[in-house]
């Protein structure tokens, strides 16, 4: 009898950590899911000085132009001088960003042009892909 002696199990002293790991995975999951529906209206990054010269990127810029009569216009393109609606803007824009990432994008309103129509252009250029938009002005004559 005394070869048949039970083996005396001991303690296991690791933690175990998987349901930890799925719970944190759950969590990140809601957290990116929900961090888009909280963020309303458009990203824009605001100078807190007087404005200087943006610093030039070996990339050209893609630039939406707003006339007067509010009809906006896309550098790229078979026609840049034609003017296109909203659908047409934010495929060329998505299409443009999603080949040629970290290309700057930038709004060119006429002074007179209502206000809406700039926030309008912004708002696409966001639905778009576009991480940041800048917007493009004359210098101020002193």
């Amino acid at each position: 009898m005394a070869n048949t002696k039970r083996a005396r199990k001991r303690p296991m002293s690791e933690i175990n950590v998987v349901p930890y790991i799925d719970v944190m995975l759950v969590l990140l999951i809601i957290f990116m899911v929900a961090t888009p529906l909280m963020t309303q209206g458009v990203k824009v990054d605001l100078p807190q000085a007087t404005a200087e010269q943006v610093e030039q990127n070996d990339k050209e810029p893609l630039v939406v132009t707003i006339d007067v009569d509010g009809l906006y216009y896309l550098n790229v393109g078979d026609d840049p001088k034609t003017g296109i609606d909203h659908e047409l803007l934010v495929q060329r824009v998505a299409a443009v960003l999603r080949y040629q990432p970290g290309t700057p994008v930038l709004v060119r309103g006429d002074a007179a042009v209502n206000y809406g129509a700039v926030v309008t252009a912004m708002a696409l250029l966001q639905k778009a892909g576009a991480p940041s938009v800048g917007l493009v002005t004359d210098v101020l004559d002193e």
